[in-house]
């Protein structure tokens, strides 16, 4: 088991190299109408194996290794 946060998402982009761009999308109801909501948010993560774009990975917290870059793809 490894310590952090691991997240599900997908790649948009990886034009740096070693690194790519991975949206995660979560729901969140409404406080007043109780709809839900798709929020999304997107991380720079550590990308050894070079995967593309378009493909579903998991992202798990690591210690900083750049200013922006926070995650690792597993």
């Amino acid at each position: 088991m490894t310590k952090g946060k691991m997240l599900t998402g997908v790649i948009v982009s990886t034009k740096m190299a070693k690194t790519a761009v991975v949206e995660v999308s979560r729901l969140v109801k409404h406080p007043k109408y109780g709809k839900f909501l798709r929020r999304s948010k997107r991380y720079l993560a550590h990308d050894e194996a070079g995967h593309q774009t378009g493909e579903k990975v998991t992202i798990v917290e690591t210690a900083p290794l750049s200013k922006r870059k926070h995650f690792r793809v597993v």
